[in-house]
């Protein structure tokens, strides 16, 4: 995932992050139909800014990391989804 070449490149304190699949199936082996299924909330960075004055970035691509539910805004590149964010969204580095 992380070797993905985007044609965007994020400003300031925003990343770029690919959402992990949603689950398929539970553990005990359902299937979860689509409209069920939770959006995740773990991605892998795969473009970061450059950060603002004083405040360079924590993260960095190939990072898996843990956001907000409602984090973020989607947006599609040649028919992949992606979110951009802020990185102050991210709640943690996995």
């Amino acid at each position: 995932m992380s070797n993905e070449k985007l044609n965007i490149r994020p400003l300031a304190d925003r990343v770029v992050v690919k959402p992990a699949e949603a689950e398929v199936t539970t553990k005990s082996g359902i299937i979860i139909p689509d409209t069920a299924k939770e959006k995740p909330q773990r991605g892998t960075v795969l473009a970061v800014g450059n950060g603002k004055k004083d405040e360079p970035m924590t993260v960095q691509v190939g990072d898996t990391v843990l956001y907000g539910k409602y984090s973020g805004t989607e947006i599609n590149i040649e028919g992949y989804d992606y979110l951009i964010m802020k990185e102050s969204d991210i709640l943690a580095i996995v």
